[in-house]
């Protein structure tokens, strides 16, 4: 029994202990740690340890089986992972084992995990392709990453036939999940019916009638682009001697007699070409002015445009993490990952479509209120217009999610290849001095101002050829693949041989089969442009040997903008654009290398761009000496 008299030993009342332990339970009690009941005299004490040890021990095993269970979980998952990638990778050597290209011929493969990667690593693709073809003849295999055999043919009807049936062959899931995450699901993402549907409607906005409306945007960039790199020679230019006395009042005009030396800047032209090019794709096609090449400046800072800067981030964030981005791309369990790499392309997304959406909705509102004599030119307005259109079916209407998609794909398609191909085309011209003067030529004989028509650029004969020719040479985009989505016979317009000696006149391909679209190689084909193909020669465009005839490109008898239904929508732009910034910069420049010949590079990710091999950390550059043209 408690003795209640002993309450006042402790130095405090009865009614104090009692308040100190009504306190003290109260607070077990709130804190969750145990549950007191009631004991007689108020003697818990006991009671009260006994549960909060036993509840401390349940709490201690409960915690122990939340972390278990948790572990279980994470194992769970790292199996999934482990069993999903062996199950794919399996799959691949099963397919690799039963392949009818197993008969093939071609290069073996230097390592089981990089099959021949590593030739490509070390040389230009074309070259590679071109010694492979030496060895093997047109149609032989080589391998990729993990040893995965590639069919690769110049065969011009079999690529013709591959071209063609785009329901068959189709870009590999991994190439269509990396352009997805750059592109969105645009014109360049979809197959299918979706990819019909998209290019029905596009088609129109990229006909010969609105490409000749924007030249006129082409040229006036091509003008800012001159006076930049004058302003930069004009820096470097040494004070000029007061000019003699004349009986003449007209202010001195130098000529080449001048004693002293024409005035020189060393200039990086790829990057100026690229700012160029992003604010020509800006206005003509979406009416959005980047201000790439005269940003706007704030405390004599450059200031980054929103979108632009977004679509840098975007890029540079794709192109990081590249290990787990192979991963990603080619098993796709790896893409429940989350990774700092996803959230900064995410972000950039958001800007892109919060700004896409303004341009969209701009585009409508101007569309609706002006009805039939809407005159917006840009690409995007020509888009939602003929989307709109009061005869168009509904099942053929794009939603505004699929016209939205193609603003990023505008981006890319008609920015980073134009000026890559504007920058091999001004390379080209240092390398062969009299092809540069027969231009510059015939451009300032024709006198066209400095906006010149679409027509009557081409009208120029040898700025034409000049065009094929760096195109053929130096196709900015080396190589493509397709991947089978179900069993076919290839035609072949040339019999190929296999392992045993016997000749072929059909490539068996079952699905999941890849082939190789070789650009590059079969552009710089000996076979069908003769010994001198890998020669820079304009004046053979003169007259087209026949067996280049029979190259199934959609134009040009190359195959740089590819063909059939998957070919370059916007071929007539790049070349208008292309056109247009070599009629004003040859003729107000002259260029020459600013590096040894051997120092440059070309060097492919998907755009084969120019390096300077000594400064390769530099990333791609192309530069060269301009000075002025004097008359």
């Amino acid at each position: 029994m408690h003795n209640r008299a002993g309450c006042s030993g402790t130095g405090k009342s009865c009614a104090g202990r009692r308040a100190e332990q009504e306190k003290s339970r109260e607070q077990m009690t709130s804190d969750g740690r145990c549950v007191i009941a009631h004991c007689a005299d108020g003697d818990w004490s006991a009671e009260a340890v006994a549960l909060i040890k036993l509840r401390r021990r349940h709490t201690n095993l409960a915690a122990n089986g939340a972390m278990y269970k948790i572990s279980e979980l994470v194992l769970a998952m790292g199996g999934t992972f482990l069993a999903v990638f062996l199950v794919k990778v399996a799959g691949y050597i099963w397919h690799q084992v039963t392949t009818v290209k197993r008969q093939m011929r071609g290069p073996k493969a230097q390592s089981w995990l990089f099959g021949n990667y590593d030739s490509f690593a070390r040389a230009d693709e074309a070259e590679v392709d071109e010694k492979w073809i030496q060895e093997f003849g047109p149609t032989f295999k080589y391998h990729t990453l993990f040893n995965v055999t590639r069919l690769f043919t110049l065969d011009t009807r079999a690529l013709a036939h591959v071209l063609q049936h785009d329901a068959v062959y189709e870009k590999p899931e991994a190439v269509r999940w990396s352009l997805s995450r750059t592109l969105g699901q645009g014109v360049l993402f979809v197959e299918g019916d979706k990819h019909k549907q998209q290019r029905r409607i596009m088609n129109p906005a990229f006909g010969p009638v609105q490409v000749r409306e924007l030249t006129e945007i082409f040229a006036q960039k091509a003008c800012q682009l001159r006076d930049i790199w004058s302003a930069e020679i004009t820096k470097n230019a040494p004070p000029a001697p007061a000019p003699a006395p004349t009986q003449d009042s007209a202010p001195h005009k130098p000529t080449r007699k001048d004693t002293l030396p024409a005035p020189t800047a060393r200039i990086e032209v790829l990057s100026y070409l690229s700012r160029a090019t992003l604010d020509i794709i800006g206005l003509a096609g979406f009416n959005y002015e980047f201000n790439a090449l005269h940003p706007i400046s704030k405390d004599g800072k450059r200031e980054e445009n929103e979108l632009s800067g977004a679509f840098a981030r975007l890029f540079r964030a794709a192109g990081s993490h590249k290990v787990l981005g192979f991963l990603q791309a080619w098993f796709p369990v790896f893409r429940m990952i989350p990774t700092s790499q996803g959230r900064a392309i995410a972000d950039a997304q958001a800007t892109m479509s919060r700004i896409g959406h303004k341009l969209l909705d701009d585009a409508h509102t101007a569309a609706a209120g002006a009805g039939d004599a809407y005159g917006g030119r840009d690409l995007l307005s020509l888009l939602v217009k003929a989307n709109t259109a009061p005869g168009l079916a509904a099942d053929h209407r794009m939603s505004d999610t699929d016209v939205l998609a193609q603003v990023p794909t505008f981006l890319v398609a008609g920015h980073e290849t134009t000026s890559t191909a504007t920058a091999w085309s001004l390379y080209a011209l240092t390398q062969a001095p009299a092809v540069q003067r027969a231009l510059r030529e015939e451009l300032l004989a024709a006198d066209l101002g400095d906006a010149p028509a679409m027509d009557d650029l081409n009208a120029l004969p040898y700025l034409d050829h000049v065009v094929r020719e760096v195109l053929r040479l130096h196709s900015p985009i080396p190589r493509t693949i397709r991947v089978a989505t179900a069993t076919d016979e290839i035609p072949c317009a040339v019999p190929w041989v296999d392992k045993k000696g016997q000749a072929r006149h059909t490539i068996r391909v079952t699905k999941g089969d890849s082939i190789a679209i070789p650009i590059a190689a079969l552009n710089r084909s000996k076979e069908m442009w003769g010994d001198d193909a890998l020669e820079f020669k304009p004046e053979r465009w003169e007259k087209v040997p026949e067996s280049a005839t029979h190259i199934p490109g959609i134009w040009g008898h190359q195959l740089s903008f590819l063909a059939g239904p998957r070919a370059c929508i916007g071929y007539r732009f790049s070349l208008a654009e292309i056109k247009a910034l070599l009629y004003v910069l040859v003729r107000a420049f002259e260029f020459e290398l600013a590096v040894p010949p051997t120092d440059l590079v070309s060097r492919a990710t998907a755009v084969q761009r120019p390096y300077v091999r000594t400064e390769i950390e530099k990333g791609m550059q192309l530069p060269l000496i301009v000075r002025p043209v004097l008359q």
